[in-house]
């Protein structure tokens, strides 16, 4: 029998991004970004089915259009940059579901690694100007910041918690396939 022929893809960081939202205050959201990021995806058949998925964000590129509220994240109180600087996830399982996949796998914020599981909406495949093999997806999913370490909980005069817990993703990526 012979074996499959594995693929790779790796993420072209021109045409993706990494977005997140939080509850601020609970009556409005705060939107953030990660400027810095890398990952692939290997495949084994003609399909994305079962693909390995590696990915990794740099804490350091947090931008959420404020600086003071970015230096406070990347402190101790948060992501901790200084001593933990990467955010990491490596997936376990990527099954189709209907047209779109659903994406498991473990996720490593601050050396606390837990399961989490995506929604991957599949964009397609397309070739560029350049002869380039392209494939487009959107990812969307919601993590507890608690359950990774950042526990930091302001609560204002009023009584109001000022950081939400649930961390809404989204992250767009555009991979390129390797020759």
């Amino acid at each position: 029998m012979e074996s499959a022929v594995k693929t790779k893809w790796v993420i072209d960081p021109l045409h993706s991004e990494v977005h997140f939202k939080v509850k601020h205050l609970v009556i409005s959201t705060v939107t953030g970004t990660f400027k810095s990021f890398d990952g692939s995806l290997e495949t084994e058949d003609a399909d994305f089915q079962n693909a390995s998925i590696e990915f990794t964000l740099d804490v350091n590129s947090i931008d959420t259009n404020q600086e003071q509220r970015d230096v406070h994240l990347k402190s101790a109180d948060f992501f901790d940059a200084e001593q933990f600087p990467k955010i990491s996830f490596k997936s376990a399982s990527f099954t189709k579901d209907g047209d779109d996949y659903e994406l498991s796998g473990d996720l490593t914020v601050k050396n606390v690694t837990k399961p989490v599981k995506l929604n991957v909406e599949y964009g397609g495949t397309a070739t560029d100007f350049y002869g380039n093999e392209k494939a487009g997806f959107e990812v969307s999913g919601k993590i507890s910041r608690k359950e990774f370490g950042l526990t930091w909980d302001g609560i204002t005069e009023a009584g109001a918690i000022v950081v939400g817990d649930d961390i809404k993703l989204n992250i767009n990526i555009q991979l390129a396939k390797e020759a």
